[in-house]
C-alpha cells in the first residue's frame, strides 16, 4: 500500500469513529450488500443459472412446437433422469418450428442421431427436455449443432385434443368434467356405498359365473367323449358293423309298416285334386287380373300428367285461397251473426216442406201470365199513384196499338196473350195444367 492510500485509508478510518453514526450506516450497508449477495447466490443456484465462465457444450434442438419453454428460468436437460443442463434460448425457424437451445456438461458427447422429447415435470406443465444422446455409428454433434425436428416429439396438450371437437362435444365434455368434479368431492360420502353395491353384485354373480365355469367344464368332457368315440368307431370295425346292423334292423321295422304307409298315400289323391282345383282357381283370377293390371299401366302412362294439372290446380286454389282469406275473416262476424236466425229459420222451412210440394204446379200455371201480371202490377201502381218527382199529379192510361191505323187497340187484342202466343224471352211456356204434383 502506497503511502497516499494510506493517508486516505487512515483518514477515512478516522472520519467513521469520530462522525456520530456514520460508522453505524456504513455497517447497515454493508449487511444489506451481504444479504443480497448471498440472496441472489442461492436463488441463481436454485435456478440452475449458467454463469458466462462454466465450461458447457451449447447446440440446438428443433421441436415442432415448444411447450411451455421458458429459457432461463432453470429448466433442465436430463440424460437417463440425472440433469446435465439446462435450456438457454427459444427461437421460432423460418419452417414454423421451435429451435430451443441447450448447454450441458461437457463429458457428455452427443451424437448427430440423438433423440430428444419435451417433457412435463408436473400437472403445472413446467417442462424438460429428455435427451438420449446416441451413439456410433453416429458422428460427434459439433458446437452449435441442431438435433432436427425428425428426431424429437413433444407432449401433446389437452387444448389441442379439445379443439379437434365441435362446440357441442366441448361443451358436453366441460359438463362432464365439471359433473365428475363435483361427484368426486363427494364422494368419501357417495362412493363407499357404490364400492359396497357393487361388491354386493358381484357375490350375486358368482353362482351365476360358477354354473358357466361347469358349462364349460361339460362342453369341455362332451367334445372329449366326442372325439374318443369317433377315434374308436374309425379303429375298430367290430362297431361299425354294429352300427350298420342297427340300421338294417331299423329299417326292417319300417318294412313292416308297409301297410300303414300305404294307407297314408292312398289318402294323397284326394289332398292333390284339391291342390289342383285351387290353382285352377288362382288361374282363372289371374285371367281376370290381366286386364285390371293393363288398365292400371294405361292408367299409370295418364296419371303424370294428371298429376302435373292437379299441381296447376293446386297452386290456383292456393291462390284463391290467400285472395279469400281477408273476405273469411271479415264474413266470420256475419256468419256469427246469421247463425240464430239460421236455426230459426231451419224450423220454418220444415214447415213449408208440406208446402213445397205444390210448388211446381202453381209456377206452371203463374209462368204464362207473369209478362203480364208484371205489366198489371206496374200499370196498376202508375194509376193509383197520384204523385211523382214532381208532386201530386192525376193520371190516366191511354192504351196504343201502333199497327192499327187509329192507334187503338180493339178488343180482340186486348183479349189476346201475346206472350203466350209468341215467342218467350224465357223460353216456351208449359202446357196448362203442367207442372203439378201427381
Amino acid at each position: 500500500m502506497t503511502p497516499l492510500k494510506a493517508s486516505a485509508f487512515r483518514r477515512a478510518w478516522q472520519r467513521l469513529r469520530t462522525v456520530p453514526g456514520l460508522g453505524r450506516d456504513v455497517l447497515a450497508l454493508v449487511g444489506l450488500a451481504v444479504v443480497g449477495v448471498t440472496a441472489a447466490v442461492l436463488i441463481l443456484s436454485q435456478m440452475n443459472y449458467l454463469p458466462p465462465w462454466s465450461d458447457k457444450t451449447v447446440f440446438d434442438i428443433e421441436f415442432d412446437e415448444a411447450v411451455a419453454v421458458s429459457p432461463g428460468n432453470g429448466q433442465q436437460v436430463r440424460i437417463a433422469g440425472v440433469p446435465v443442463g439446462v435450456i438457454t434460448d427459444s427461437q421460432p425457424t423460418d419452417r414454423n418450428t421451435s429451435r430451443v437451445t441447450v448447454a450441458i456438461d461437457r463429458g457428455h458427447p452427443v451424437y448427430d442421431n440423438a433423440r430428444a422429447v419435451l417433457r412435463p415435470v408436473n400437472p403445472l406443465n413446467q417442462m424438460y427436455i429428455s435427451l438420449d444422446p446416441g451413439s456410433p455409428p453416429g458422428r460427434p454433434l459439433p458446437e452449435g449443432g441442431v438435433v432436427p425436428v425428425t428426431q424429437t416429439s413433444r407432449p401433446i396438450q389437452p387444448e389441442e385434443v379439445l379443439n379437434h371437437l365441435d362446440e357441442r362435444s366441448r361443451l358436453a365434455l366441460t359438463a362432464l368434467l365439471a359433473e365428475s368434479d363435483t361427484a368426486l368431492a363427494s364422494s368419501a360420502k357417495t362412493l363407499p356405498a357404490g364400492l359396497k353395491a357393487t361388491q354386493q353384485s358381484l357375490a350375486d354373480l358368482r353362482p351365476v359365473m360358477q354354473q358357466l365355469a361347469d358349462r364349460r367344464e361339460h362342453l369341455r368332457q362332451f367334445v372329449t367323449a366326442l372325439s374318443q368315440i369317433a377315434t374308436a368307431a374309425g379303429d375298430k370295425d367290430e362297431r361299425l358293423t354294429s352300427l350298420v346292423n342297427s340300421t338294417q334292423e331299423t329299417l326292417a321295422v319300417i318294412g313292416k309298416r308297409d301297410n300303414e304307409l300305404r294307407q297314408t298315400l292312398s289318402e294323397l289323391p284326394g289332398l292333390s285334386a284339391d291342390l289342383r282345383q285351387a290353382m285352377s282357381s288362382t288361374s282363372t283370377l289371374t285371367t281376370q287380373l290381366n286386364p285390371t293390371l293393363d288398365n292400371l299401366d294405361a292408367a299409370a302412362a295418364d296419371l303424370p300428367g294428371a298429376l302435373s294439372r292437379l299441381a296447376d290446380t293446386t297452386e290456383q286454389v292456393h291462390d284463391t285461397v290467400v285472395a279469400a282469406a281477408p273476405v273469411v275473416a271479415k264474413a266470420r262476424p256475419l256468419v256469427d251473426n246469421l247463425r240464430p236466425a239460421v236455426t230459426d229459420l231451419r224450423g220454418t222451412f220444415d214447415g213449408f216442406a208440406p208446402v213445397t210440394r205444390w210448388a211446381d204446379n202453381a209456377t206452371a200455371q203463374i209462368t204464362p201470365w207473369m209478362y203480364d201480371l208484371g205489366a198489371f202490377v206496374y200499370n196498376t201502381s202508375g194509376i193509383f199513384n197520384v204523385s211523382d218527382a214532381q208532386g201530386g199529379l192525376a193520371r190516366a192510361q191511354l192504351s196504343l196499338n201502333l199497327q192499327s191505323p187509329t192507334g187503338i187497340e180493339t178488343p180482340e187484342d186486348m183479349t189476346t196473350n201475346t206472350y203466350r202466343h209468341a215467342e218467350s224471352p224465357i223460353g216456351p211456356y208449359p202446357a196448362p195444367g203442367e207442372g203439378g204434383p201427381r
